[in-house]
């Protein structure tokens, strides 16, 4: 399985000093920036700083970040689904996950989120996988937005269709816990359709349900 990796970095213009989105980012420059205190809502910057460089280790892994100076004020994560999920049932090496997206507080206003996920995928990186998110209503910082669920379910999904991410459906208990949880999946070009109905099955262990 060839993963693309192929570094593309952009722009964003700011007040003080300019933000630069780049990835994917090998470890060694993971390695060489910090982590900003605010982007804890998965566990403490520095726990958080280590897994990142673990991903960007992984032949599969993608961390694309957002920095200002040395610091890096948000991620996306791409990796294969964890072992215990069932996402990872099918044994596809073609199926990977658009895991966490996070920017800091003080930087929610840039659009970095979009730019991020939108970097990803540039130069056709990913036409030969399957990328899915699986959207988790109680992962979201309704607190911290004032959001409320649907508007933050609504946001979540312009975010990914940006990348032309798709909602599918599933009969995977913890998606369908809660109407605003969601499984969303872009399928690249060169995906072929053995690896489609492959994906298939794992979205539905009931086989009547597709």
């Amino acid at each position: 399985m060839e993963h693309r990796k192929r570094i593309h970095a952009q722009i964003v213009p700011n007040i003080e000093r300019d933000i630069v989105i780049e990835g994917p980012l090998p470890a060694e420059a993971v390695t060489g920036l910090t982590l900003h205190p605010q982007l804890d809502a998965f566990r403490r910057p520095a726990e958080q700083h280590k897994a990142l460089i673990e991903i960007a280790e992984l032949p599969e892994g993608r961390i694309i970040a957002a920095r200002d100076g040395e610091v890096i004020v948000g991620y996306v994560t791409f990796h294969y689904p964890d072992e215990l999920e069932r996402w990872s049932e099918g044994g596809m090496t073609d199926l990977v996950e658009l895991g966490a997206v996070e920017v800091a507080d003080d930087y929610r206003s840039l659009g970095l989120g979009k730019k991020m996920i939108q970097n990803a995928f540039a130069y056709d990186q990913l036409e030969n996988v399957i990328v899915y998110t699986t959207e988790y209503y109680w992962h979201w910082d309704l607190e911290g937005t004032g959001l409320s669920v649907w508007e933050y379910r609504a946001m979540m999904e312009r975010l990914m269709k940006s990348v032309n991410m798709e909602w599918v459906a599933t009969d995977d208990p913890e998606i369908c816990a809660h109407p605003a949880n969601c499984l969303m999946v872009r399928i690249g070009r060169e995906v072929p359709l053995s690896s489609i109905e492959q994906f298939d099955r794992v979205r539905f262990r009931q086989r009547f349900m597709y």
